[in-house]
């Protein structure tokens, strides 16, 4: 019986072991990225109390100005220099909401003529008509953010109107049904309000078709300590349901849960002096400038790596390998890290004596 293929895992970047090899300070190459996160624009129609990028109590997201987005001109030049330096993927991410940026379509049909699979993210608001069928054609998936589990909280969440949760869920089932290779998923982000009801949501997107649901837990501070705590009274009851919803809900290989409902500290604090995932996944922002991740997007004092915005992609990237060693995580990066594991498994990689190889 050949096991399910995991649409998740840590382990993807081990398959590009030329990029792992040029990481290093001490290695003369510059790579091109593995992926590029591009967040088109800061422009969201939703805004949901706990968003990162609106939070006064987080660090993301400080120093974005919402109304910024990518010209057309600059985002088909940025897509040329992806598909000309082999780039391999590409997520449109915010910010804002992708599918509120008006050229999205162009620059999912230059990616779709090309060899660079592309995804995104979305709240799930726009996701329908033609933006929706070329991205059903021809991404490799998409994902929409949740946490209301009915018209009435999920208003309440996002100051949205009432009967937005209804549309939201039918733009997912009827792109369910459009003819094509993307998969769809769902994250669940998880507070205290909806943790009892993980298990029931799970169980009606899987009804809607959805091929992954994702359990992430929100973020509420930059102390990985004060998460935990934050979390600690719901984390039992949230595993549970996770655990029951595994066993009851995806005993087929065509439906997957993700557990990433976890606690926090070893994604706050860094015991390494340098970021491999900068070299790996950087982020271009809508204010043209390129930040080294996701999670230190639109913070000039910490997490910029340069500028764009008179010169290409390209010509930055392979300039000068020096601006992927100005940050430091042990000093710069106290705080929730998307890719702090993935960091560690490289390094340990990366740190092997090699006279000593065989003895595996």
């Amino acid at each position: 019986m050949t096991a399910h293929k995991a649409l998740y895992s840590k382990m993807k970047i081990f398959h590009f072991k030329d990029k792992i090899d040029s990481l290093p300070p001490d290695s003369d190459k510059i790579l091109p990225p593995v992926q590029i996160r591009i967040k088109p624009t800061n422009r969201c129609g939703h805004n949901c109390r706990y968003c990162a990028y609106r939070s006064d109590a987080l660090q993301l997201g400080k120093d974005m100005n919402q109304s910024d987005f990518i010209a057309k001109d600059k985002m088909l030049e940025i897509i040329d220099d992806i598909i000309d330096m082999d780039v391999k993927t590409v997520t449109f991410s915010g910010g804002g909401d992708p599918f509120n940026y008006p050229y999205l379509i162009d620059a999912a049909r230059k990616l779709s003529e090309s060899n660079v699979k592309f995804a995104s993210l979305t709240n799930g608001a726009n996701l329908t008509g033609a933006l929706a069928e070329i991205f059903a054609a021809n991404a490799s998936w998409l994902r929409v953010s949740m946490d209301g589990w009915d018209d009435e909280s999920y208003s309440l969440y996002r100051g949205v109107r009432h009967g937005e949760f209804t549309k939201v869920m039918s733009h997912i089932e009827q792109f369910k049904k459009l003819s094509g290779r993307c998969l769809l998923g769902v994250v669940i982000i998880v507070d205290q309000k909806n943790a009892e009801h993980v298990y029931d949501f799970i169980g009606r997107l899987k009804n809607t078709g959805v091929d992954s649901v994702k359990i992430s837990p929100c973020i509420i501070s930059n102390i990985g300590a004060e998460n935990n705590l934050y979390h600690s009274g719901i984390f039992k009851l949230v595993k549970d349901q996770t655990k029951r919803a595994v066993e009851d809900l995806a005993a087929d290989s065509s439906f997957e849960i993700y557990d990433s409902y976890h606690t926090l500290d070893d994604k706050f604090t860094k015991d390494y002096a340098w970021c491999p995932y900068c070299q790996i996944l950087p982020v271009v922002g809508a204010d043209l400038n390129v930040y080294s991740c996701q999670d230190k997007a639109y913070n000039l004092d910490c997490g910029l790596l340069g500028s764009i915005s008179n010169m290409s992609f390209k010509e930055f990237w392979f300039s000068d390998k020096r601006r992927f060693f100005q940050i430091d995580p042990s000093c710069h990066c106290n705080h929730h890290c998307v890719s702090s594991e993935k960091n560690r498994l490289i390094m340990e990689y990366l740190n092997v004596d090699m006279g000593h190889l065989g003895f595996v």
